[in-house]
């Protein structure tokens, strides 16, 4: 207690290093993810339109499915480096639009998660799914429900494997599905 006395800037400096130790490590790792869901209810798109925008509230229902949508592939979420299950499906409308729908989605939540398609096959290693070609299709609407990702024009869904949810931040794999197929 005397050194402090003696020191107050000196001890006033450890404090506020810690306190932005403490705070970087917050944003950074974001614990707070492991308790907090993001739910999402995303009605299947139709022809010509714009995908559903989330639902935060996981109210409404997904829309019945365009008799014109056609599922071109889909598989089933493989756990990588978090509990997951779900479906994703590469589904065509009838204006030729691509996207990538997960379906009943259920993983952790998690700082910077993206979803991805890859040319990688499926496989456990929780750490290769940004090792070759793949497609960033935007960050994950939410890990608790069904969500729509455009799949852009030019990108032909047969030249991938698998979708994959992906932590940018800690480059790893939290679930992978096979999407071969398409």
């Amino acid at each position: 207690m005397g050194w402090v006395r003696g020191h107050r800037g000196a001890a006033l400096g450890i404090v506020v290093v810690g306190a932005i130790v403490f705070a970087a490590g917050i944003y950074w790792f974001a614990p707070q993810n492991l308790f907090l869901d993001e739910r999402v209810d995303q009605a299947l798109p139709t022809a010509g339109s714009d995908p559903a925008p989330a639902d935060p509230t996981g109210g409404g229902a997904p829309a019945d499915p365009d008799p014109d949508t056609v599922i071109l592939a889909q598989g089933e979420f493989a756990s990588l480096e978090h509990e997951t299950t779900g479906v994703a499906q590469v589904i065509e409308l009838a204006d030729g639009s691509r996207y990538l729908r997960l379906e009943d989605l259920q993983t952790s939540n998690g700082p910077d998660l993206r979803v991805y398609l890859t040319d990688q096959p499926l496989s456990d290693d929780w750490r290769v799914w940004d090792d070759g070609d793949f497609v960033d299709l935007g960050g994950l609407a939410g890990n608790v429900g069904s969500s729509n990702y455009e799949i852009p024009d030019g990108v032909d869904p047969s030249d991938y494997r698998t979708a994959v949810i992906w932590c940018r931040r800690f480059t790893v794999g939290f679930a992978v599905a096979p999407i071969m197929g398409s």
